[in-house]
This record gives structure tokens, sequence and C-alpha cells, in this order.
């Protein structure tokens, strides 16, 4: 699909493709390339071989309608002389929300809705989260072994997957604004958790540490003036805040809940910070604290074809659990794929929806 080829550099726009058709004919397409760029109509329409006054055009999501960093599209397609529009899925966006439709209809256009619409729904999944809650779609990721385990016994969990699931999680780190890990993982690991692919975009990282004991020799705060880093902290001590500023580190002081950063008001913070999206790569801790807070909205499984074992083995949601089966959190398959020799599922957390705030 045109439309991901913005994936990682439009948000918190949405990904939008666009095709120009005239006489059975493919004259125009184009995409979102960046955020502040011109839509993906304009694109097209800037993009055709020939006048396409007269034509159709295919679009991924509803032609916004109002003045932003880029004029509607609605204009663009109106002073083009376009015929008709076949859109993927309607914009909840407050600004748009069936208007850009309504316009188009007012100045003669023929409109055709929901053509592909499942497949257009999810490829914008986060911009329709975040565009109507105003905080971050939340996505945690893990790879388990066969029995369930993400580590040996030992501790040791290098690796669990082969290299083409672990190339894969380098997509989503594109993909997704933030990513966010736990204070423990970030001592164990003392991971870079940057984007390794080619025409990657490093996300946001955020580091989790109720009482601001990161090591400031850790590869993450020596990076810090290079590849963003933000410390969600319960710690109020000022002048120990300093180490890490100073390093180019930015401390987000956040309320304790249970213990630990109330990922609730985290999860506030980074919505008004224009962050639409955050990749968990935590563990156990973590990933239970994110799904008893109610933030998670997706879970990437990756399942290696092996069994290691062992009852004191780590699993990938730790914590207290859920009292019963009736309590847990259901998760709705969406694909079900190999990557190598692993296996990736993909699926939607339903109903969890911020417990307990």
């Amino acid at each position: 699909m045109l439309a991901e080829n913005g994936c990682g550099f439009v948000s918190p726009n949405p990904m939008v493709g666009a095709v120009v058709v005239k006489n059975n004919r493919i004259i125009g397409q184009g995409w979102h390339t960046k955020y502040g760029s011109p839509h993906a109509e304009r694109e097209a329409l800037a993009n055709c071989s020939e006048d396409p006054r007269g034509a159709d055009i295919y679009v991924t999501l509803e032609p916004c309608c109002h003045y932003g960093k880029q004029p509607p599209c609605t204009l663009a397609l109106i002073d083009a002389g376009i015929k008709r529009v076949f859109i993927g899925s309607a914009d909840p966006n407050p600004l748009v929300a069936g208007k850009g439709v309504q316009i188009l209809r007012q100045h003669g256009i023929e409109v055709v809705e929901n053509v592909l619409r499942d497949k257009c729904d999810r490829l914008n999944e986060i911009f329709f989260h975040y565009i109507t809650t105003k905080r971050p779609f939340a996505a945690f990721k893990y790879a388990m072994t066969a029995d369930g385990k993400t580590a040996a016994y030992t501790g040791k969990s290098q690796w669990i997957t082969d290299i083409k699931a672990r190339e894969h999680v380098h997509y989503l780190r594109k993909k997704y604004s933030a990513i966010m890990i736990g204070s423990g993982t970030a001592k164990a690991d003392d991971p870079l958790l940057n984007c390794r692919i080619e025409g990657g975009r490093n996300p946001l990282r955020i580091v989790c540490d109720t009482g601001l004991t990161l090591s400031t020799q850790s590869k993450l705060v020596r990076t810090a003036s290079d590849i963003p880093l933000l410390i969600a902290t319960c710690c109020t001590d000022t002048e120990k805040h300093k180490q890490y500023i100073e390093k180019g580190c930015k401390i987000e002081v956040i309320n304790k809940k249970d213990g630990c950063v109330d990922l609730y008001q985290l999860m506030t913070r980074l919505g008004e910070m224009n962050i639409d999206s955050v990749l968990i790569e935590g563990g156990g801790t973590l990933n239970w604290s994110a799904l008893n807070a109610g933030i998670v909205n997706k879970v990437y499984c990756y399942i290696a074809p092996k069994l290691l074992g062992g009852s004191s083995a780590k699993t990938p949601v730790e914590g207290m659990g859920f009292p019963s089966p009736g309590d847990a959190v259901m998760l709705k398959t969406q694909s079900i794929r190999t990557i190598g020799n692993d296996i990736l599922i993909e699926s939607e957390a339903a109903g969890n929806v911020y417990r307990n705030n």
C-alpha cells in the first residue's frame, strides 16, 4: 500500500495513499511523505502525467476539509475537476468526520465510501486511537519459546528468536513514536533502543525509573544528546535530576501508583507532547503494570520453536496477575504469520481500557 511509505515519518498524522485513474489508466499517485508536507491527494495530483479533470481518485482516508499545516485536500480535488472519489476509511478527526465527504458531494463529485475499509482502518489504528482519545496507542511486544519462556532459568535470553524476527522489531521501532522500557530492563541489558534498519527513524526512548537509579554511564544516558531520552520518575529531587539533564535527558516527574510510575498519568503526559504511539519493550514487570493500568491496545507475540522449561524461568507477563480467567485481558487475533523460523501473532487487546483509574 502506498500509504505505508509514510510509516514512521508522518505521525501524529495518519498514513494516506492516493491513486488517480483516468480511462482505466493510473495517471498519478502519491502518499503523505512526512509530517507537515503535502497530503497524499495533492501529491498524487501533482504527479499526474496528464490533466486529471474528469478522473477518479482512490484514497485510503477521507480527504481533509480544514486548514492546518496544509490547505484542504477537498479544495484540491474540486479545483482539479475530479469526477469521483473512492474512500477507504472515514476520518474520526472532529475537524473532518464526514465533512470532507459532504463538501465533495455538494460540489457535484460522486463519493464512494468504505472501499477495503477493514484494511484501511487497520493501517491507521494508531491515528484513530490518538485523535479520539488524545493518548498514545500503546503496544507491547515480547519473544517467547513454545513453552512460554522469555528467558532460561539462568536469566539468559539472547536469543529466543532468530534474526528475521529481530529485524522486524526494528520495523516496529520505526513505526512507533516512542519505545518504553522499565529500569530493570535498562540495567540488565544496557540497551541502546535505536532503529537499525535502512531508512529508519529513531523513536523517543522512555525509561520508567521510579527511584531514578539509571546509571549515567548507561548507553541510554550517554547517547541522550543524539537520540532523545525521557526518564519518567517519581523522584522529585531536582539536584538528582541535574546529572541527567546535563547529559541531554528529559526528566518527567510522574505520580507513584502501586509503588511504580503511574502509567495512566504518563500516557496522558505523552499525549500532550504529541506522542501518538508507544511500543513497550520491557520485561514481565512492566508488561503486567501496563496491562493492569489498562493502557495496552495491541500485543505482538513472537513465538520461537524452542522449549526451555524451568519453573523459575521468566514469562512475558509477571506481577500479581488477574485473579481468574474471567478477569483476563481478552485478545482478538488480527494476524498470524511466520517470520523466518518464528511465528508472529498480532492481537488487539480488546477492552483493556484504563483499569483502576
